[in-house]
C-alpha cells in the first residue's frame, strides 16, 4: 500500500501546526471582541469558535494518519483517527455550516457550505469503509477528507496570490487592503476544489499503478 512521501507529510504537519496556531490564537482568551470576523452575537460568536478549535485538532491529526510509523501501529492509528473524525471533523463542519450561512456573503454561504457537506460525506465514506475492510477505499476516502480539511491552509496561500494578481488593476492611492475582504471567499471555494483536485490526480495514479502492477503479476513479471 503506497503513503505519501516522509517528507511530504512532516511538511503537511509543520504547515498544519503553525495554521492551526493562528487560527486559534485570536480566540484563545474567548473575547468576543478579539474576534477577527464579524460576529452577530454570542451563539454565532461560539459556534465559530467551536468550529475554529475543532477544525484545529483535524488539521494537525490529519498528516499523522499518513505516516507510515503511525500506520503501522494499528491501535494508535485506529485512536487517532476516531478523535480526527468525531472530535475534530464532524463537530467542525457541522458548525461551519451555520457560520458560513450567517457570514452574509452568498461565495461563503455557498463555498463553505458545499465544503462542510464534503467533508462529512467523505468522512463518513471511509469510516464506513474501514468498516468494511476495505482499507485501500478507506486510504482515498481519508485523503480526499484531509484536502477539505487542508483548506484552512491552501486558502491562506491562494488569497494573498489573488491579491498580488489584482495589484496591477488597483487604481493609484487606493487602499490594497479593501480588496482583501471579498477575496477571502474566493481564497476558501478555490482552496477545497485545488485540494480536491490534487488528491483525486495521486489517487488516480496510484490506481494505474496498481492495475499495472496486477498486470504484471498474471504474465508473471513482477520484479522484487
Amino acid at each position: 500500500m503506497t503513503v505519501p512521501r516522509p517528507r511530504s507529510t512532516w511538511l503537511m504537519l509543520i504547515a498544519a501546526i503553525i495554521i492551526s496556531f493562528i487560527l486559534v490564537n485570536p480566540y484563545l482568551g474567548l473575547d468576543i471582541d478579539d474576534s477577527r470576523l464579524d460576529v452577530g452575537g454570542s451563539l454565532h460568536y461560539s459556534l465559530l469558535v467551536a468550529h475554529i478549535f475543532t477544525a484545529a485538532v483535524a488539521i494537525v491529526l490529519g498528516p499523522l494518519q499518513f505516516m507510515s510509523k503511525v500506520r503501522a501501529r494499528r491501535t494508535l492509528h485506529r485512536t487517532i483517527g476516531r478523535v480526527y473524525l468525531l472530535a475534530g471533523v464532524l463537530p467542525s463542519a457541522v458548525t461551519a455550516i451555520p457560520v458560513a450561512l450567517w457570514s452574509g456573503r452568498i461565495v461563503t454561504q455557498i463555498g463553505l457550505v458545499t465544503a462542510a457537506t464534503l467533508w462529512l460525506i467523505t468522512g463518513g465514506l471511509a469510516y464506513r469503509a474501514v468498516r468494511r475492510r476495505d482499507f485501500i477505499g478507506h486510504r482515498d476516502w481519508m485523503m480526499r477528507n484531509y484536502a477539505l480539511t487542508f483548506l484552512a491552509v491552501s486558502s491562506r496561500v491562494l488569497t494573498p496570490l489573488l491579491l498580488l494578481a489584482q495589484l496591477p488593476f488597483i487604481p493609484d492611492g487606493r487602499p490594497i487592503g479593501e480588496r482583501v475582504p471579498s477575496l477571502i471567499p474566493i481564497g476558501q471555494t478555490l482552496g477545497w476544489i485545488a485540494n480536491l483536485v490534487v488528491a483525486e490526480s495521486i489517487i488516480s495514479r496510484r490506481r494505474r499503478r496498481r492495475s499495472g502492477m496486477h498486470t504484471n503479476a498474471g504474465k508473471g513479471t513482477i520484479r522484487w
